[in-house]
């Protein structure tokens, strides 16, 4: 009973507490999208729980946020999941993790319980999550901009704005506008929730493609050379730390996170060669991390923009 429990009430059970906090924050998305506005105008945005008490019936605008989000974030999980079932590698199923971020998560998990056999089992364990959660990913950015508008004329400024635009939204975003001209430009844009489910899922994906520590990326590097893993892993934090002063603040507790101890790859057989399949497979990562990342996720969200300084100058403004 208590294994049943672990390996199938526990999922469960934060699956459920996700729905309820990425719909609330689908709610508030919604209604502003309605209203012809950006996501978050206001700080009550960011905490939208005071609002819905006031405002139940508003629970229900939160649906295609929840399920768009929640749908990439299982997808990427169970593509880990289905490549540890095809190498007879134990996991846990996934697990959605809520949390009081702007999402209402805070991404989701497996849990690798035994040992990966080979390099070629480690690239398809690293690669499948990325590439399945990348290709839901882009279906959620296409339908949302087919619903996107243009803001109202009277629209209040962005509270929390997306930085620069990943070469995914930039050719999807051309693509769409020669099917129908008056998809409006990423940057003059009231996003559906639907658009943007599939930009933070956009965004997870160049995250866990990091290549560095027990992050997807990190498998699909080990798997090719431990030794450039093992460097690279080294040399991280400091980059990460560096663009967090000068892009985005949160790109400093991920190079905290690379330190952290726990993060070291396990050591995985190397007798065997990577095959050439799995070496294209290393190239997709590649590619999708180029498709995916952007240094400026959020504008105005660097280390040196909250301690006021000027990265071009030697005294504060």
């Amino acid at each position: 009973m208590r294994r049943s429990f672990r390996e199938f009430g526990v999922p469960a059970a934060l699956l459920v507490v996700s729905v309820v906090t990425t719909t609330a924050d689908g709610a508030r998305f919604m209604q502003n999208f309605l209203d012809g506005m950006a996501p978050v105008v206001r700080d009550s945005d960011l905490w939208p729980w005071p609002w819905l008490l006031e405002h139940p019936e508003a629970w229900m605008l939160g649906w295609a946020f929840s399920a768009s989000l929640l749908g990439i974030l299982l997808t990427h999980e169970f593509g880990h999941y289905f490549a540890c079932q095809a190498h007879d590698i134990k996991a846990t199923l996934p697990m959605v993790l809520p949390a009081p971020t702007l999402s209402g998560t805070a991404g989701a998990v497996i849990r690798i319980k035994s040992r990966i056999p080979s390099r070629n089992a480690l690239m398809d364990v690293g690669i499948y999550g990325p590439l399945a959660g990348f290709v839901a990913s882009v279906i959620a950015i296409a339908v949302g901009f087919s619903l996107s508008t243009v803001p109202a004329a009277n629209a209040p400024d962005a509270l929390v704005r997306f930085g620069g635009e990943p070469l995914t939204i930039r050719i999807l975003h051309w693509l769409m506008t020669q099917w129908d001209p008056s998809v409006p430009a990423f940057d003059n844009i009231a996003p559906h929730p639907i658009l943007v489910a599939g930009w933070i899922g956009l965004f997870i994906t160049s995250l866990n493609l990091i290549p560095g520590g027990q992050l997807d990326g990190g498998h699909v590097l080990y798997a090719i050379s431990p030794k450039v893993h093992r460097w690279l892993t080294n040399i991280l934090p400091f980059v990460l730390f560096l663009a967090g002063a000068v892009f985005w603040v949160g790109w400093i507790l991920w190079g905290i996170f690379l330190m952290i101890p726990a993060m070291r790859h396990p050591r995985v057989p190397l007798e065997t060669e990577l095959s050439r399949g799995r070496k294209l497979l290393g190239l997709v990562g590649l590619i999708l991390l180029v498709l995916s990342f952007t240094p400026i996720p959020f504008d105005n969200n660097s280390l040196m923009h909250f301690l006021h300084v000027d990265p071009f100058s030697t005294t504060p403004r």
